[in-house]
């Protein structure tokens, strides 16, 4: 008796050591692949078949993804471009080409989608760029679920009616309405499918586990989709635009979508008690808002007991006094911040608005009780020069939080900012993988004052400034211990190979 078919392969890219560097090997995180396991419950629940091959977590190449492809025949094979946070799409397009090539090479009657935040921001280029059948321009789920029973339907059937699709059609490209948001989370795409994923292999940051803790299990989770704010350097609403103008949402208004608590925990219940995760990251892009939600989900958290290991983003603008306690009680032992700047008029300047006072008043509240904090920084936005990027560096120093992030600024496809440098002018990276933090190609965004080699040359400055800082060091020895102080000093001593860095020296 012959086996059915399988409907769809949901594939996640890799390329770990082109992104990051000798800092792939160990010290970053190996996310589970959040978007590719709620599209597999998406389309789970209408009754496809689906699995799902993570080439990040188990370290595929191109090619042995390509012959997973031809020996599962699926109906449809998608790749899900998104990344570790909503702005590392766009480096992840590197990985994901090449497997689409390969797929195509091997198997050249394979139905091919690409998705993610970085198609849905330029699905015609990527349709005209990449060996695909079929681009996605939304966020993905309704997309995928109407191209799956398009191909049902004889073959192909009537991909006019597949909303958010881009294709070809006697050689011309086609685009089709926008798809609509997924509205309810809980009944439609409550969580992620976590049996089809290799939990064994996920690993926090090393950061999230200074303390000693063991980085492994590992998962992270979405509560919310979405971002209500609009800095100008941020992609995260790309995916959604075209879903939000379907259902009606003014150009001006993000939106912002919840799962409820009981949703959430019946996750971290699964997360917990089948696969033994204790070290968690909460992927929202802003998760410390709503208080009923945040509440809720701490409450639940703590009525369980479970003894976890939690990170999540805030803003300083966000994080009320009643909230601060309940977090830590509920295990959420790190919040991320973005500080971004130093400098009132940079910060103003990309829509950041909030004062120095708000800055230090909130982390120290948030120290107080006994909650780790990571500033994240950004050198390189458009009002800034080297003196402005020296005092958002000072102000870090002078922070001395648990961990930084320290980023140049990048004109991501789908942000303000990448609209602001096409209009411009202004160079941007030749290779997608110029879009990594982290990659020997990377590519600032120049500022009105200076160029990007420059702004790239003094982040890693700062880089190393920050983590060789005696404050600093004392700082961890005293928290963390000797063995962490030596970690740090391991880290920091990675010198990140840089193109542009060092050609505008000579």
């Amino acid at each position: 008796m012959s086996q059915a078919k399988l409907d769809a392969v949901l594939i996640n890219p890799g390329g770990r050591s082109r992104i990051y560097q000798a800092l792939g090997l160990a010290l970053t995180a190996i996310e589970p692949p959040v978007w590719a396991g709620l599209m597999a419950t998406f389309v789970r629940r209408r009754g496809h078949s689906v699995t799902i091959i993570d080439a990040e977590a188990e370290e595929l190449t191109p090619e042995e993804v390509a012959a997973r492809i031809e020996a599962l025949s699926p109906l449809l094979a998608a790749v899900v471009v998104y990344g570790h946070q909503p702005s590392a799409s766009t480096q992840n397009m590197t990985g994901a080409s090449a497997i689409c090539m390969a797929i195509k090479q091997r198997t050249p009657t394979q139905h091919v989608l690409l998705v993610g935040g970085h198609v849905a921001a330029l699905p015609e280029r990527t349709l005209r760029e990449e060996a695909v059948d079929f681009v996605c321009s939304g966020e993905g789920p309704v997309t995928l679920l109407e191209l799956l029973e398009a191909l049902k339907a004889n073959g192909c059937g009537d991909l006019s009616k597949v909303r958010g699709l881009w294709y070809r059609k006697d050689g011309e490209i086609q685009w089709n309405p926008a798809a609509p948001l997924v509205k309810d989370l809980d009944g439609e795409m409550p969580g992620m499918a976590w049996d089809l994923l290799p939990m064994e292999k996920y690993r926090a940051h090393n950061w999230h586990a200074l303390d000693g803790l063991q980085r492994q299990p590992y998962a992270s989770l979405y509560t919310t989709i979405g971002c209500p704010f609009h800095c100008q350097f941020c992609c995260i609403q790309a995916p959604f635009k075209s879903g939000e103008k379907e259902l009606g949402y003014k150009a001006s208004t993000n939106s912002y979508r919840f799962w409820s608590p009981q949703t959430v925990i019946a996750q971290l219940d699964t997360l917990v008690t089948r696969y033994g995760v204790r070290n968690i990251k909460i992927a929202d892009e802003m998760f410390v808002l709503h208080p009923k939600h945040v509440l809720g989900i701490c409450e639940a958290i703590i009525e369980r007991g479970y003894d976890l290991n939690i990170w999540a983003y805030a803003r300083v603008d966000t994080v009320r006094d009643d909230m601060v306690d309940k977090l830590k009680r509920a295990g959420f032992n790190w919040l991320a911040f973005g500080i971004e700047a130093a400098n009132e008029r940079v910060r103003n300047d990309v829509q950041k608005g909030f004062d120095q006072d708000d800055i230090f008043r909130t982390i120290s509240r948030v120290r107080e009780a006994g909650i780790n904090v990571i500033g994240n920084y950004i050198f390189g936005l458009p009002e800034d020069d080297l003196q402005t990027m020296q005092e958002t560096l000072d102000l870090a120093l002078e922070l001395n939080c648990e961990f930084a992030n320290l980023y140049s600024t990048m004109a991501y496809p789908g942000s303000a900012l990448y609209e602001l440098a096409l209009k411009e002018g202004w160079p941007l990276p030749e290779r997608w993988s110029g879009y990594s933090q982290h990659a020997v190609d990377t590519l600032p965004l120049p500022t009105k004052h200076i160029s990007g080699a420059e702004v790239l040359r003094f982040r890693d400055h700062a880089f190393q400034i920050y983590f060789s800082s005696p404050r600093y060091l004392e700082m961890v020895e005293r928290k963390f211990g000797p063995e962490t102080v030596a970690h740090v000093k391991e880290m920091a001593s990675h010198k990140l190979e840089r193109q542009y860095a060092e050609e505008s020296r000579t």
